[in-house]
Formats: structure tokens, sequence, C-alpha cells
């Protein structure tokens, strides 16, 4: 029997192992496809760590790995997306539309959205679909007074303001940097036709307008759509009916790597926003904040009872 030589041997060796590198480099786009991990950005709000959470169990029973990191401000937040540290976020129309793109003029909340998806194209930044949830200001009144009253527009309030003998006794309550923001109070006010004495305006801490609005120590309070004591506390938030107040629809923005590298997301994604509204997010954020659940529990809770694809 004729053995084989050392040379062709070692030849041999070499061959394979150029043979199996070069199918590893082959298979290894597609493995790297499969086993991407997304980080998921959030801001430090309570609804903020909500959406997160909902987006982050939800994904990760798609097969997905998911890292949240979350606790950042606006601003933090959307550099880390920019630079490529966060593959996916939750954003609002109106947070982009006049923080980042500093754009002055009214838009309707479907033209806002077209504007900031257009601005963030070129960035590699995708607005999938915006959802019905619109987590922007409202007036709000302790329910008591609203059911005696009968208001549920401003421009009704603004009427009220005007006939009622006892509305200089009214006390407004804002936090701070509405009071003071150039596209805040003082157009408002001029908007709807209102006035207040300097003493019937209160600024005060966000947090304490709720409490103060629950014990009927203020009449009209500045509050968040979505908040979870509007509901909890039996707030009434006023309809905007002169839209002074800018969208602020809650939108998944993805950079557009993520959505090549993973062909389901946009529209898992989109499944998810189509199935958030002010009332599902004024309970879950109630939950948190009233009633001491965790976000992990609430967001458990919120995919058991809503079926997505």
């Amino acid at each position: 029997m004729m053995l084989t030589s050392p040379f062709k041997r070692l030849r041999r060796f070499v061959q394979a192992c150029v043979l199996g590198t070069a199918l590893v480099a082959a298979a290894a786009p597609a493995t790297a496809l499969a086993q991407q991990k997304l980080v998921l950005g959030a801001k430090n709000f309570t609804e903020q760590y909500v959406l997160a959470e909902v987006t982050a169990q939800y994904l990760r029973s798609r097969g997905y790995t998911v890292e949240v990191r979350s606790g950042l401000g606006s601003t933090l937040m959307r550099s880390a997306l920019e630079n490529g540290q966060f593959d996916l976020v939750w954003d609002y129309t109106g947070t982009a539309a006049l923080v980042y793109d500093k754009l002055t003029e009214k838009l309707s909340p479907e033209a806002m959205y077209e504007r900031v998806k257009a601005l963030d194209a070129p960035r590699g930044l995708v607005w999938l679909d915006a959802s019905p949830l619109n987590d922007t200001y409202a007036l709000g009144l302790p329910s008591k007074f609203a059911q005696e009253t009968g208001i549920t527009t401003i421009s009704q309030l603004a009427e009220r303001l005007k006939t009622d003998p006892d509305a200089k006794r009214y006390v407004f309550g804002m936090d701070a940097e509405f009071a003071n923001r150039p596209d805040g109070l003082k157009p408002l006010l001029a908007t709807y036709g209102m006035s207040f004495r300097r003493s019937q305006m209160k600024q005060m801490d966000p947090g304490l307008v709720y409490t103060a609005l629950h014990n009927n120590q203020l009449k009209i309070g500045l509050v968040y759509t979505t908040d979870g004591r509007v509901k909890g506390f039996g707030i009434v938030p006023l309809e905007d009916d002169k839209h002074f107040f800018p969208p602020y629809n809650a939108t998944p923005v993805v950079r557009k790597e993520a959505l090549e590298h993973n062909p389901k997301l946009a529209a898992q994604l989109n499944a998810l926003s189509a199935a958030l509204n002010n009332d599902v997010m004024q309970d879950m954020n109630k939950a948190v904040d009233l009633d001491g659940k965790s976000a992990e529990a609430v967001a458990a809770d919120f995919l058991r009872t809503h079926p997505l694809p």
C-alpha cells in the first residue's frame, strides 16, 4: 500500500481549513442577521418605561434579543439613536418637530408626522406608523367642577371666565416650564382670549398639579393627556377645540439598518403601535403610578389582553 506523503497530508489539511473558513464566512451574514441584538432606548418617565417594557417583552416573544437602556432625557436619547447606540425608540411627533427640528409652524397631527418622517429619512431614521396615543398637554378640571358647569372645551372655559362672578377666584396651576415658555402660557391665553390675575396663576411641580386638582385646591390645571392620574383622580381634560397644543403621537423610530437586518420588525412594531391609544396608556400609567405595579407586570398584562401578530 502506498503511503500518503506528509506534504500531501499537509496540503489537504490546509485546503480543508481554507474551505471551512470560506463556508463560515459565507454563512456569517445570515447568522449575524438572525442573532442581531436590538438595543431599545427610552426616556425617564413612567410612560416611556412602560412602552419600553411592552416592546421588549413583545419582541423577545418573537425571537429577538432586546437590551433596554432607559432613564434618558429626550435629547440624550435622540443623540444615542442618531449615533447608532440605539436601534429603536418610542418618540413623539411634537418632540421631534419642536425640539429636534425646531419647527415653529402649526401643523395637523398628520402633517407633523409626515414632516418629521421626511426630515429624519436622510439621517437613516425611519418613523413607522404613528399610534393613536397622543401624550400632549391639556387643561384639566376637577370632576366635580366639570360636572357642575358642563364644561368640556377650553372655549367653554374661556366663556365661563368672562361670565362667572366667582371666576376671579379660580386658581390655575401649571409647571414653571410651561409658564415661562414662549410657546406656552401667554400664547395659550391669547388664543382663547383668557386672562388671569397674577395671584390666580400658581407655578407648581407637575406632579402636585394632579393632587391639587384631586383635592379641589385648583379649578384648572395643566396636565398630560395620558398621565395615569388623569383617570385615577377623576380629572376631566378639556378638548383643545382651537388646536393650540401640538400633537405628540407616540411612534416607533427605528434605524434603517435594523429594519433591513430584520425584515419582520416594521410590521410587528406597526401592529403594536396600532394597539396603543390614550385610554390604554392611561390605564397602564395608572397601574404603575397609583396602583404600585411594576412596568414589567403591566407590560405582561397588556400583552396577554392584546394579542399581536
